[in-house]
């Protein structure tokens, strides 16, 4: 491999990280006339590991790259300047020739300047790094105001920001402080909620992406410093910082969670890091780009509707799209608004250069997104709006493992209870496995069968099924799987995925949800309903709301399907598949290991009735 693409490698490694009225369809051409400026400069020069003192005296560094003539001296004029802050080595990111899918220079080169910031303990920034404690959040506020102010040289003043996951929280961070000079920004895949999204979907631990992460993190902190040449005595400190940090924080984080420990459970902890909690206070135009196969799939959806309902500037496009190709553009010209590149281009030119004519708003909906069952991209107001309604299909009758599925209706259910055994390799080969291992077996093996088929993987648990349908039936949103379940030995936890059955056979799963049964206690207040349908249960995931199943004892157990957009056409099936794994995505802590090797039963009856919840587009149809 050559040092370039493994530099490339490392970027899209590094990518990695710790929601309406329907309008109308669109293909892949762009519906407007808009056409990308043309470079101003030819050339670009960087300034490497300038110093950015913290109001606790840590210094941060960060790289600026700017605007250079034919001769490659820099242009004295002052600009605006685009602000990206990384945990992943700034060094390292640079040497794969981009960040977050647009060239290092294709901004630059169009009158703006790039700083790049090394997070608090990475890279060549002193400190201790915490994944998005209260001190590195304030950073992001602080960093912003250094590039607004008149004592840098090449800034005018007026700053935006832009990145991909870890470096889109970061955005939302810095723009919750508000502040001086920040005027918009443009975090792709950004997560909201820390637990729900990533950490501990359902209540089991992410064993496919967090740990990869953390040694992301670590491996590129442990990187000797760039500064090193020029600051030998700072590099020495930030490298026992970076060390620090790794002994203290990763890897005892690890170990408490998978003890049992209290990261093992929603808290205070995750409330710090959870850019949720925080999101009112953003009030900059902001344009999200977001994945159906993303890590978080959950997150950027709320964080859009958010600032969509308090009517900032805000634009949203959800594609095919894994974390690691929406991270870096993959096929985001499908959309029908050119390369990545150029939308951001479009956005910060009418922020931050006052633009009239980027016919932003005009050509470019506020919400766009793949419809999973037709391949088209739709063009909506708002994610979750006055043409969907509450819609529920009963589960009907019972599956076996392996056998023929039990059924999904609008009509009469039929009475039937379906056995499902933990067999600890359900989801290995299967989208969830891509998605959450953030798309680097796609990256790998993107022919493998199973990650566009999912009949196979479902033959290990089971499956409740439609009759093919006579009218197709559209979902955006939010999806609810509510099964009355027992557990022989009160624990467990319930894998669901919501799936399109084509008439060949061939299955595609469209999502998937997980609730372990013993964090089932539903907070009412936090959980989201539509025309008095539960279509988004909110679960408190804490220790103390934690309680097992008495012997003989069902309860309903309401499974969070993350949320999408799909229509079943004609003649498809619209099922879900039930099992009790999914690998090599969640895992149990160690002392719940063995409560989950348990055979739960899912129950369908007038007393127990188990349905699917979900927003339609329209009235749901009479479905068989």
């Amino acid at each position: 491999m050559t040092t370039r693409r493994f530099a490339r490698l490392l970027a899209l490694l590094a990518s990695l990280t710790l929601v309406g009225g329907m309008l109308t369809f669109t293909t892949a051409s762009a519906a407007t006339t808009w056409k990308p400026r043309p470079e101003q400069y030819p050339n670009t020069v960087v300034e490497k590991d300038v110093a950015i003192p913290m109001s606790d005296g840590v210094i941060l560094r960060g790289d600026v790259v700017r605007p250079a003539d034919a001769s490659g001296q820099a242009i004295t004029k002052r600009l605006p300047v685009i602000v990206t802050i990384t945990a992943y080595n700034k060094t390292a990111l640079s040497s794969a020739g981009g960040l977050g899918g647009t060239p290092a220079d294709y901004l630059v080169k169009r009158g703006y300047v790039q700083l790049t910031v090394d997070a608090r303990g990475t890279g060549s920034s002193e400190g201790i790094w915490r994944a998005f404690d209260a001190r590195e959040n304030k950073d992001g506020g602080e960093i912003m105001t250094w590039a607004h102010s008149p004592a840098r040289p090449w800034s005018n003043g007026i700053t935006g920001m832009s990145g991909p996951s870890y470096m889109g929280i970061s955005q939302l961070w810095a723009a919750a402080a508000n502040p001086p000079g920040l005027k918009a920004i443009f975090p792709q895949v950004p997560g909201a909620d820390v637990y729900r999204d990533v950490v501990a979907s359902g209540g089991q631990l992410d064993v496919g992406f967090i740990p990869l992460w953390l040694g992301l993190v670590t491996a590129t902190g442990l990187i000797p410093p760039a500064v090193g040449a020029t600051d030998p005595q700072s590099a020495i400190t930030e490298l026992l910082n970076h060390l620090t940090g790794a002994a203290t924080f990763t890897a005892p984080l690890l170990v408490q969670a998978l003890g049992g420990g209290d990261p093992a459970y929603d808290g205070a902890f995750y409330k710090e890091r959870s850019v949720i909690n925080v999101i009112n206070k953003v009030k900059v135009p902001a344009f999200f780009v977001s994945g159906e196969y993303d890590l978080f799939q959950r997150g950027t959806p709320l964080l859009f509707e958010n600032l969509n309902k308090r009517k900032v500037p805000t634009k949203l496009v959800i594609g095919p799209w894994d974390h690691l190709q929406a991270s870096g553009g993959t096929g985001f010209e499908k959309a029908g608004y050119g390369s990545l590149a150029e939308a951001q281009l479009r956005w910060f030119d009418r922020y931050l250069k006052g633009k009239a004519d980027t016919g932003l708003h005009s050509d470019i909906a506020n919400l766009t997104y793949y419809e999973q069952g037709t391949g088209k991209w739709v063009r909506d107001t708002k994610w979750i709006g006055s043409s969907l309604e509450g819609a529920k299909l009963k589960v009907s009758g019972s599956s076996k493992t392996g056998g023929a599925p039990g059924g999904i209706t609008s009509g009469a259910r039929v009475d039937g209870t379906s056995d499902i055994y933990p067999i600890p390799v359900q989801g290995l080969c299967t989208r969830s496995a891509n998605q959450w291992t953030a798309g680097v077996p796609n990256l790998l093996l993107a022919s493998l069968p199973c990650f566009t088929d999912n009949q196979y993987n479902d033959k290990l648990g089971a499956v409740f099924s439609t009759k093919p349908l006579a009218k197709s039936v559209t979902l955006q949103g939010p999806i609810n799987a509510r099964l009355y379940t027992s557990s022989m030995g009160g624990d467990g936890m319930l894998s669901v995925a919501i799936e399109d059955e084509a008439p060949d056979g061939t299955v595609s799963r469209l999502s998937g949800g997980w609730q372990v049964i013993s964090h089932r206690a539903l907070d009412t207040t936090k959980s989201r309903y539509l025309d008095n349908v539960l279509i988004q249960p909110y679960h408190p995931f804490t220790k103390a709301a934690q309680k097992k199943l008495a012997s003989g004892q069902v309860a309903p157990i309401d499974v969070e399907i993350f949320p999408t957009r799909a229509k079943i056409l004609p003649g498809h099936k619209l099922r879900i598949s039930v099992q009790a794994f999914d690998v090599p995505h969640l895992l149990p802590t160690l002392p719940d290991l063995l409560g989950v090797l348990t055979v739960l039963t899912v129950h369908s009856s007038a007393k127990y009735p188990s349905t699917i919840n979900f927003p339609s587009v329209g009235t749901l149809p009479t479905v068989k």
